[in-house]
C-alpha cells in the first residue's frame, strides 16, 4: 500500500511490526508547500481568493460537504463572484452528469468547482491551485490533508483556506485537528499527520469485535502480541511462550517530550525501540543513542527509561498489575506465577504495618510508613527484592 496518510489502523499495524513501513520524505522537484490559513467564514475573503486565482489563469475547488444545501451555496457564490464560471459536483448526481462536469472542469470550462469531499482522492489537476473548505472543523485530520493535497500538484504556489465558525464553538478534537493541519504544511508531512490522527482517533477497528473479536478480553498489548505471533506462524517463523505484559498505572511523567526530540518520526522511532526491548542491554543502547543524538535527557525521559526497565523485572517476577492508590502501591500477581501477595510482606518484615495482603495474589504497600522513598524508588526496591526471592526459590 502506498499512501500519503495511512489511516490509524494501518499506521498502528506498522508501528506494531505487523506491517513493514518505508517513508519517502523527498517531494517532487519544484513542488512548493501549500500556504494554509484557518479563517472565519468571510464572503469578501472568498471573493478575493477566487478572483486572485482566476486572474492568474488558475481554478478553484470550493468544498461544501452538505448536498442538501450545496445548490444554495452555488447561488451565493454566483452572486458573490458573478464573473466566475461555477459548476457543482457531488456523489448523488447521475453518473454521466457528474462525469460531464468533471471532464469540463478538467478542460478549464469552469473556474470554480463547488463540490463535496468526493474530490479528496484520485484527482490531479495541475491548474487548480486554490481550495476553500467550508466548515473545515467537520472533517477528519487525514481527510483535511487529502483535500488540501488536491491543490499544488504542479510548480505553482497553492493556497488552502480552511473556513470555520466561531472558535469557541469547536470541539476539543476539532481544535487539535486544525492546529495540526495548520502547523504541518511542509512537503512530506503525511506520515506525521497520520501519527497525530492515530493519537486523536485511536487505532480504529483493528481492535474492535466487528473485525477481530473481543480484544478487551485479553487486553490491548497481549492482543497485539498474539496478532504478531499469528503473523510469525503464517510466515513459518518460531513463536515462543507468551507471557502477558504487566500493567503499570502510576502518576509519573514518563514521556519523550517534543522539546527534547522535536521530530515526530524520531520520537516514534525511539518509542518503538523501547516498546520492543526484551532486555536491559537493549534499553541501555536506546538510552545511549538518545544521549548521543539529542543530549542530556530531561526528567520525563529518565522516568520513561526507568519504568521500561522496571516493567521487565515485573514481568519476570510474575506481576500482572502495579498501580498507585493514594499513598499506597498495589501489586497483583498472575495466578500461574511462582510468587504471591505474602511474598511482598516478607520484604517488609521489619515494617509489618506497611503491608497488607489483600488476597492470595495481591498486596498493598503503604509508602507513608517508610521514610525517604519516592514512588519509583519504592517500586524499584520491591521489584528487585521480589526477583531475589524468585531466584532463591
Amino acid at each position: 500500500t502506498m499512501t500519503a496518510t495511512p489511516i490509524p489502523r494501518t499506521l498502528h499495524m506498522a508501528l506494531s511490526d505487523l506491517r513493514d513501513i518505508s517513508i519517502i520524505d523527498t517531494p517532487p522537484e519544484d513542488r512548493l508547500a501549500i500556504k494554509t490559513r484557518i479563517v472565519r467564514f468571510d464572503k469578501e475573503l472568498i471573493r478575493g481568493a477566487i478572483i486572485r486565482e482566476i486572474s492568474r489563469g488558475g481554478q478553484v475547488y470550493f468544498v461544501h460537504n452538505r448536498v442538501k444545501s450545496i445548490n444554495a451555496m452555488a447561488q451565493m457564490l454566483k452572486r458573490l463572484v458573478p464573473e466566475a464560471r461555477i459548476a457543482v459536483a457531488h456523489g448523488q448526481m447521475e453518473e454521466r452528469q457528474l462525469e460531464d462536469v468533471m471532464v469540463r472542469f478538467v478542460r478549464n470550462e469552469f473556474d470554480v468547482l463547488l463540490c463535496t469531499a468526493i474530490i479528496e482522492s484520485g484527482l490531479d489537476i495541475p491548474f487548480v491551485n486554490t481550495i476553500i473548505i467550508n466548515r473545515a472543523d467537520r472533517f477528519g485530520l487525514a481527510q483535511l490533508y487529502q483535500l488540501r493535497g488536491r491543490v499544488g500538484r504542479y510548480k505553482h504556489q497553492a493556497y488552502a483556506y480552511l473556513m470555520i465558525p466561531n472558535v469557541k464553538t469547536l470541539t476539543p478534537d476539532a481544535r487539535k485537528r486544525l492546529a495540526v493541519i495548520n502547523e504541518l504544511t511542509e512537503l512530506g508531512s503525511g506520515f506525521r499527520i497520520a501519527n497525530y490522527d492515530l493519537q486523536i482517533r485511536g487505532s480504529g477497528n483493528l481492535l474492535g469485535p466487528e473485525q477481530h473479536g473481543h480484544m478487551n478480553v485479553v487486553g490491548f498489548y497481549l492482543y497485539c502480541d498474539l496478532l504478531k505471533d499469528a503473523v510469525r506462524e503464517m510466515k513459518g517463523e518460531p513463536t515462543g511462550a507468551r507471557i502477558p505484559e504487566p500493567t503499570f498505572n502510576l502518576p509519573i511523567d514518563a514521556v519523550i517530550p517534543d522539546h527534547y526530540i522535536t521530530d515526530c518520526d524520531q520520537r516514534l522511532y525511539m518509542y518503538r525501540k523501547l516498546i520492543g526491548a526484551k532486555d536491559e542491554v537493549t534499553i541501555d543502547e536506546v538510552a545511549s543513542e538518545m544521549l548521543d543524538r539529542f543530549g542530556p535527557m530531561p526528567k520525563e525521559v529518565e522516568n520513561l527509561l526507568t519504568l521500561v526497565r522496571l516493567k521487565l523485572i515485573a514481568k519476570q517476577v510474575g506481576l500482572a498489575v502495579v498501580s498507585r492508590r493514594g499513598a499506597s502501591l498495589y501489586f497483583e500477581f498472575r495466578e500461574e506465577g511462582a510468587l504471591r501477595g505474602e511474598d511482598v510482606a516478607l520484604i517488609f518484615a521489619q515494617h509489618p504495618r506497611a503491608v497488607s495482603v489483600v488476597s492470595p495474589f495481591a498486596a498493598v504497600v503503604r509508602t507513608r510508613y517508610i521514610e525517604g522513598d519516592t514512588t519509583l524508588d519504592m517500586l524499584r526496591f520491591v521489584l528487585l527484592s521480589l526477583r531475589k526471592l524468585l531466584s532463591a526459590a
